[in-house]
This record gives C-alpha cells, sequence and structure tokens, in this order.
C-alpha cells in the first residue's frame, strides 16, 4: 500500500468509524433532513410489510430491494461496491450494503430529485457548474469506475478489485483525476459519499438504514412522538429506535 493509499482521509484504518459516528450526529442529521429524501417510491421501514410474491415453486419472493433506476447490474454493483468502501462494515456494524445504502440510492435517483425536477436548469452555467443531474452524474460515475477499473487491472470490474485498488480508484476520483464529461470526477465523488451517509441515517421508510441498524450504532431514537416519560431522568436512557412508518395508529 502507497503512503499516499496509507494516509487517505476517507478510508484510513486507523480512524474509527465509531468516532467518526458519535461526532457527526448533528451534520449526518442535517444532511438526511436537507438531502435526497427524494419521494416514497418503494420506501421499506422494518415494521412495514414488505411486497412479497411466491414463484411457480412456491418460494417466497421479497421485491422490497428492487432497482428502480440502474438498468446494467454492473452499474449497479460498482456504485455498491464503492458505498461499502465509503462506510465499510467493521466491529460496530454493518456498512453500507447491509445497511442497504445501494437501493437507497437507487430510489433516490428514481425520484424527481434525482431528475433536478425543482432546480432551475437553464444556462449559461459558470464555471463549476453542470447541466447534468444528479441521475446522469452517478450513472456516468458508476460506469467509469468499472471503465478505469477494466482499464488498470486487466479488465476486472470494480466490485473485483481488492480493497486497497478500490481505494487507489476512488482517491483518483475524489481528486478530481478521472476525465469525465460535463462534470468533475470529484463532484461524482462528493455526491455518492454524501447519499451514502443519508442511506445509512435516514428513515428506512425510504430505503437505507436497514432495520434502523445506522440509528441502533448512533444510539439514536428515531422518530420518537415523545419524550415527556424521561424528562426527569437524570442518566442517559436508551430508546429503542422506530420509523417514520413503525406508528401504531
Amino acid at each position: 500500500m502507497s503512503e499516499q493509499e496509507k494516509n487517505n482521509p476517507i478510508l484510513d484504518k486507523r480512524t474509527s468509524r465509531r468516532s467518526f459516528i458519535k461526532n457527526s450526529g448533528l451534520t449526518v442529521g442535517g444532511l438526511v433532513v436537507g438531502g435526497a429524501i427524494g419521494s416514497l417510491l418503494g420506501g421499506k421501514s422494518e415494521t412495514t410489510t414488505p411486497t412479497v410474491a411466491h414463484d411457480s415453486n412456491h418460494v417466497a419472493i421479497d421485491y422490497s430491494e428492487t432497482r428502480q433506476f440502474f438498468a446494467r447490474q454492473k452499474d449497479f454493483d460498482a456504485m455498491a461496491a464503492a458505498t461499502e468502501m465509503i462506510y465499510p462494515e467493521d466491529k460496530n456494524g454493518p456498512g453500507a450494503i447491509a445497511l442497504g445504502v445501494p437501493y437507497f440510492i437507487d430510489k433516490q435517483l428514481a425520484s424527481p430529485w434525482g431528475s433536478n425536477a425543482d432546480d432551475y436548469r437553464k444556462g449559461p452555467f459558470t464555471a463549476g457548474d453542470t447541466p447534468l443531474n444528479k441521475a446522469d452524474i452517478v450513472l456516468q460515475g458508476s460506469r467509469k469506475l468499472n471503465e478505469v477499473s477494466e482499464k488498470e487491472y486487466d479488465g476486472t470490474l470494480f466490485k473485483d478489485l481488492t480493497e486497497v485498488q478500490k481505494i487507489t480508484i476512488l482517491t483518483s476520483f475524489q481528486a478530481g483525476e478521472v476525465e469525465m464529461e460535463l462534470v468533475n470526477s470529484t463532484v461524482f465523488f462528493n455526491l455518492l459519499r454524501t447519499l451514502t451517509l443519508q442511506g445509512c441515517f435516514a428513515d428506512p421508510l425510504y430505503g437505507g438504514n436497514k432495520n434502523m441498524a445506522g440509528w441502533k450504532m448512533k444510539e439514536f431514537p428515531g422518530a420518537q412522538m415523545s419524550y415527556t416519560a424521561y424528562l426527569d431522568e437524570e442518566e442517559f436512557v436508551l430508546i429503542e429506535p422506530v420509523s417514520l412508518g413503525g406508528h401504531k395508529h
């Protein structure tokens, strides 16, 4: 591993993810509330019964994790592998893939948010701006991950690279060293990193934070209706989290 890889600020193994989680509560919360919430398309919460069908052999099929935006599996796989590098599984809990982040991102890109439906999109565009919408950027970036991987590593897809090789490629995207059409690769990397964090900590209603595992790692109570029962408690109270879709009517 090169010195650059060892000192990579986004994937440094010496930095405890638990420390990051504890220190990023307000920031991540702001991202989730103000960012890519998109729509409720295919949203899933722990207490919501997923859409289930049965095939001819009577085997249950769960359609709650179904792609809505990515048409090609290898594009989706590249994006998913990149999110796992940004937020990896470790002893403290699941990583991006186990938290359902790739499907969260897919849902957001399929929504009006992904097509920048509410944004002013007419030119002229100044330096740093792009005529591409968010869905265009993520799709092109995901394909570029495979393109760079196949070129640099003898036809190997990004998802099949070693961790060090994936980090090397992502670092080049982060530094703006990968040529992309009508957008800087840094923009793609930053957008993907933001979406990854949102998918880890958004309400499960939106497709990520599977089983509220992201909240449980942060000891975040979720969408509680009231905290009046705990007002007189002097010590920290660990409350079982509940999602927006988990309230009984």
